[in-house]
C-alpha cells in the first residue's frame, strides 16, 4: 500500500484506521452478509449504525438535547438557502459578516430572501484578517447573525464566538471537530463533511429546537429544519454510506483522546508550518498571525514562475494537492485532523530543500 500525503481542502484525508475499517466490512459489515452501501436506510442495522453516529457526535461536541442534530444531503452550499427559510421567521433581515469567497457565497444567496446587512468586512485587505468586534454594524432587529469560523480559501479563522441578542449561525464545513467549541453559543451549526467528518455528500445541520418550525411558506420540504428532526434525518433516503463513514470517524476521534487531544495535535502541525514560512524569506502567508487558520495554510512562493516547478515536484515527493485555490493562486496545505504530523513534517522538509535549490 503506497498511502500518499493528502493536503487536499476536499474531499480531504481521512484516518488510515477509518479507511482500513470501511474496507474490511465493504462487502459484508459484520456478518450480515452485505455492505452498508446496500442497506435499506429503515433496516435496524442502518438505524443502529445512525444513532450511534449521532450520540457519538453529541459525545464528542457535548450537544444538549436542546439541539436537533441532521445528517443531510446536499451540502453546505445548500445551507446558504436554508438558513434564510428557516430562520427570518417573518423578519426580512439578516446580518452577515464577509470575511471570504465562502462568506459572499452565503450572502449573494442570502439575499435571494431578505435584505442582507454586512456587519462587516476584511474584503478591502484582500481577506487577511478578521474585522475587529467593535466595529461591526450589527442590526440588532435582524432575524440572525451568520459568519464563517473558517475560511477554507483564504485561511483565516475566527478563535472566538461572536456574543449578539440574536441566534449566531456558522458555517463551520471546515473547522468543525478540530477543536472544543461552545455548541450552546449557536443558534445553528451547519458543515460540509469533507473535511474533518467523512466523505463528501453529506452535510450536518446541528440546529437548536426553539429554532424549529418557523420556516417560510416558500421553503421546499427538503430545505426544513422541522421536516428533518420530525424524521429522524429519514424523510427521504440519507447519504446512508456517508453517515455511516462519519460515524467511523467520530469513533476514532474518541479513540484518540477527543476534540482537546485534536486540538493539541492540529496546533503542533500549523505551528510548525508557520515558523517555517514565516523565518524563511522564500515564503510567505498573507494572513495576519492572529488570524491564521489551524486548517488552512495559504503560502506565496517569492517568485511565482517557480510555481508549477514546486508543484510537480512536490508531487514527485509524495506530497499532494498543494495548489492554491484558482481565485488567490499560490499554494495551500490543508492540515485536517487526518493530516498527521509526520504529513507537515515532510512538507517543511520538501520546502526547506526546494528554497535551497531554488533561492
Amino acid at each position: 500500500m503506497n498511502r500518499l500525503y493528502n493536503f487536499c481542502a476536499g474531499p480531504a484525508a481521512l484516518p488510515e484506521a477509518v479507511l482500513l475499517q470501511a474496507q474490511n466490512e465493504f462487502l459484508d459489515w459484520q456478518q450480515k452478509g452485505l455492505s452498508v452501501m446496500e442497506m435499506s436506510h429503515r433496516s435496524g442495522e442502518f438505524v443502529g449504525i445512525a444513532e450511534a453516529a449521532e450520540a457519538d457526535l453529541r459525545d464528542i461536541m457535548g450537544i444538549s438535547d436542546d439541539y436537533a442534530v441532521l445528517f443531510l444531503q446536499g451540502g453546505a452550499s445548500q445551507q446558504f438557502s436554508a438558513v434564510p427559510l428557516n430562520l427570518l421567521n417573518g423578519k426580512s433581515r439578516a446580518n452577515y459578516v464577509n470575511t471570504g469567497q465562502w462568506s459572499k457565497k452565503a450572502i449573494k444567496e442570502a439575499g435571494r430572501y431578505c435584505d442582507v446587512n454586512v456587519v462587516a468586512s476584511s474584503e478591502d485587505d484582500n481577506f487577511s484578517s478578521i474585522p475587529a468586534f467593535d466595529s461591526w454594524n450589527i442590526d440588532k432587529d435582524a432575524a440572525y447573525l451568520h459568519f464563517t469560523p473558517n475560511e477554507t480559501i483564504g485561511g483565516v479563522e475566527f478563535f472566538w464566538t461572536p456574543e449578539v441578542s440574536m441566534p449566531v449561525v456558522a458555517d463551520m464545513s471546515s473547522t468543525i471537530l478540530s477543536r472544543p467549541i461552545e455548541v450552546d453559543k449557536f443558534g445553528v451549526i451547519y458543515a460540509g463533511a469533507q473535511k474533518n467528518i467523512g466523505p463528501s455528500g453529506l452535510t450536518i445541520v446541528i440546529v437548536r429546537k426553539d429554532l424549529l418550525g418557523n420556516a417560510s411558506d416558500m421553503t421546499p420540504s427538503m430545505l426544513n429544519y422541522q421536516v428533518h428532526a420530525d424524521a429522524g434525518s429519514m424523510s427521504n433516503t440519507p447519504p446512508a454510506y456517508g453517515w455511516y463513514m462519519a460515524g467511523l470517524v467520530f469513533k476514532w476521534i474518541k479513540q484518540i483522546g477527543g476534540l482537546t487531544a485534536i486540538a493539541e495535535m492540529n496546533q503542533r502541525k500549523a505551528s510548525k508550518l508557520y515558523e517555517f514560512i514565516d523565518t524563511n524569506d522564500f515564503y510567505a502567508n498573507p494572513v495576519e498571525p492572529v488570524s491564521r487558520s489551524s486548517m488552512n495554510v495559504p503560502f506565496m512562493l517569492a517568485d511565482d514562475a517557480l510555481d508549477k516547478l514546486f508543484l510537480k515536484q512536490s508531487e514527485e515527493a509524495g506530497l499532494l494537492n498543494l495548489k492554491g485555490h484558482r481565485s488567490v493562486g499560490g499554494m495551500r496545505a490543508s492540515i485536517y485532523n487526518a493530516v498527521s504530523e509526520a504529513a507537515v513534517d515532510a512538507l517543511v522538509a520538501f520546502m526547506a530543500d526546494f528554497a535551497k535549490q531554488n533561492g
